[in-house]
C-alpha cells in the first residue's frame, strides 16, 4: 500500500471510530529536505498513524501542533527553519539546511466535495488522475482562508472557496495540463492574491508480470510494498494461483496469445516478461511491443533477446525505434544481483527510475538537489 492510500485508509478508520483527525502535508521547501512537497502525515487520536513529512525529526512537533488546529477548527501554516549551523529543534540538530512549511489541517466528517481524504479515496479506487488546489495563505481582500480548495477530477471540480475571481483563476488553471508533482504558487488577484498549494494526485502504477515462477514472487511482493497495482499472468493453473501470490490483485490464467482478453494495457503499464520459456516470451514481445504499455522488461541475456527480435522479424513483425526504447533488455539495474530477490530489487529500481524519469545511477554523484524541483517552475508557467 503506497503513502497516500495508507493515510486513506488509516484516516476512514479513524472516522469510524470517532477519532479526532488532522492532516499535515508539506507545501513548500527551499533548500535541502527530507520529503517533497506532498508528502503527507496523518494525526488520529492524537498520534502519528501515517505518512511521515521529515525523516522523524519533525513529526512529534506537528502532532502538539495539530491539536491546536483540530481545537480551533482551522488550518494552522507553521515553517521550520534548519538553516542556521547550530541548528538545534527540540534538542535535535537536523542539519537539512532547509525551510519547511507545512500545512495542518483539522479533518472533520467525510465530504467528498472539498475533503481532501475523500477525494483522494475517489481517485484511488476509480484510477483515475485529481487535480487539488488548496489555499495556505492570502493577502488583501481575498474572500477564502487556509484549508480551503478547489479539487477537480474528470473535467468536474467543486470548491468550498468563497472568492468568485480566485475561484475562476483556479478552474482555469486546473482545466489545462498540469505537471506532475506539487507547488506552492502565488496567484494574483486584483484585492491581493493567494498562495495555493497545487497538485495531481495519480493512480498508483499497474505492473503485469507475465510469468508465475518462483522469481516473480519476490517481485510481487515488493511492487506491492511500493503500492503498485499487480497482475501476475501465466498459462499454468498450478502456478496462477493466490496462494502463490496473496499480494497480488489479480492473477489469470491464460496462454500468451489469449492474454489481452484478460487484462488491460494502458501507456501507464509496466510489463515484465519472466516466462522462462523462449516461445512464449517470443509472443508475449510480439504483443507488448506495439502496445501503448511504458515499460517492457525481459529477463535473460542480451543475447536471447537479440535472437526474440530477430526472430520477430523473421515473422514480419518489425517493432520502430520508439518500441524498442521501451523494451529494457536485460532487464533491472546494475547491483551485482544474483537470488532471486536481489533480481527483484534490481527490476523493480529499474522500473522506479523509468516511472520517475532517473537514471538509476548513485546519488552521490549528482551535482544537483537530490528530488527535482522542476514541477515548481513548470506549474507557475501554468497560473
Amino acid at each position: 500500500m503506497n503513502e497516500l492510500a495508507k493515510i486513506v485508509a488509516e484516516a476512514g478508520r479513524a472516522r469510524a471510530s470517532a477519532q479526532t483527525i488532522a492532516l499535515a502535508t508539506v507545501v513548500s521547501i527551499e533548500g535541502s529536505a527530507y520529503r517533497l512537497p506532498g508528502a503527507r502525515m496523518l494525526i488520529a487520536g492524537g498520534k502519528w498513524v501515517a505518512g511521515s513529512i521529515s525523516g522523524g525529526c519533525l513529526e512529534d512537533d506537528v502532532v502538539m501542533r495539530a491539536e491546536e488546529a483540530i481545537k480551533d477548527n482551522q488550518a494552522v501554516v507553521t515553517t521550520y527553519d534548519t538553516t542556521s549551523d547550530d541548528d538545534i529543534v527540540f534538542g535535535v540538530g537536523l542539519g537539512c539546511k532547509g525551510i519547511i512549511t507545512i500545512l495542518i489541517e483539522a479533518i472533520g466528517p467525510a465530504d467528498p466535495g472539498v475533503d481532501f481524504i475523500g477525494f483522494a479515496k475517489t481517485c484511488l479506487e476509480g484510477r483515475t488522475t485529481g487535480v487539488v488546489a488548496t489555499v495556505v495563505h492570502v493577502q488583501g481582500e481575498v474572500k477564502a482562508k487556509p484549508g480551503s480548495r478547489m479539487v477537480s477530477r474528470a473535467g468536474a471540480s467543486t470548491t468550498d472557496i468563497t472568492d468568485n475571481e480566485l475561484k475562476a483563476k483556479l478552474a482555469n488553471v486546473m482545466g489545462k495540463l498540469l505537471p506532475p508533482g506539487a507547488s506552492l504558487t502565488t496567484i494574483p488577484l486584483q484585492h491581493g492574491s493567494a498562495q495555493v498549494f497545487i497538485e495531481r494526485i495519480e493512480p498508483t502504477p499497474p505492473l503485469v508480470v507475465f510469468g508465475a515462477g518462483h522469481d516473480a514472487m519476490p517481485v510481487v511482493h515488493l511492487a506491492k510494498e511500493l503500492g503498485w497495482q499487480v497482475t501476475v499472468v501465466d498459462h499454468r493453473p498450478a502456478y496462477a494461483t493466490t496462494a502463490r501470490f496473496p499480494l497480488a490483485d489479480k492473477v489469470v490464467v491464460a496462454a500468451p496469445d489469449d492474454v489481452l482478453s484478460h487484462i488491460d494495457v494502458t501507456g501507464d503499464t509496466l510489463a515484465l516478461v519472466m516466462t522462462h520459456n523462449y516461445l512464449r516470451d517470443l509472443k508475449l514481445l510480439e504483443i507488448l511491443l506495439p502496445s501503448p504499455v511504458r515499460y517492457i522488461g525481459q529477463l535473460g541475456p542480451q543475447k536471447r533477446t537479440g535472437q526474440l527480435l530477430d526472430d520477430l522479424r523473421q515473422k514480419g513483425v518489425h517493432p520502430k525505434p520508439e518500441q524498442l526504447a521501451r523494451l529494457y533488455a536485460p532487464v533491472g539495474l546494475d547491483i551485482g544481483s544474483e537470488s532471486p530477490a536481489e533480481v527483484a530489487l534490481s527490476i523493480v529500481s529499474e522500473m522506479q527510475a523509468v516511472i520517475t524519469d532517473h537514471t538509476g545511477g548513485f546519488i552521490r554523484a549528482k551535482r544537483s538537489h537530490i528530488h527535482s524541483r522542476d514541477s515548481a517552475y513548470r506549474i507557475a508557467e501554468v497560473v
